[in-house]
């Protein structure tokens, strides 16, 4: 019996495939700048998920949300609206653009470093 053979498909078509579903209906020389700040949100949920493990490991769980815990390392404290884990947990509801501007908003605005670097109102 034979079977169906599976198209191929090269990484950078999976990538672009992606990018557009994940774009939508921004335009997309307006995409450009969606993306970053996608990324960074990511980035910085991640490395502030590993300092709290480290923290919790440590014995320090009085501590958890604690600024100092984080900055002291070089980690962007993430209020709770502003984690990843947040976002996906809320990504299908009709709000989501107003969620990840908050997100990007409190942590700016937790994180006094960060003033004017990240975007703000630009997804909803």
């Amino acid at each position: 019996m034979a079977a169906k053979a599976k198209k191929e498909v090269s990484m950078e078509e999976a990538l672009w495939k992606s990018a557009d579903k994940l774009r939508g209906s921004v335009d997309p020389s307006e995409y450009k700048h969606v993306v970053p700040s996608l990324f960074f949100l990511k980035f910085a949920s991640d490395k502030f998920e590993e300092q709290r493990a480290k923290i919790i490991a440590e014995g320090r769980e009085k501590f958890v949300d604690n600024i100092a815990f984080y900055t002291k390392d070089n980690v962007f404290y993430l209020p709770e609206e502003s984690r990843w884990s947040f976002i996906m947990d809320n990504a299908k509801q009709d709000d989501s653009a107003l969620k990840i501007d908050t997100a990007l908003y409190t942590i700016e605005k937790t994180n006094p470093v960060l003033k004017g670097a990240l975007p703000d109102n630009y997804y909803s």
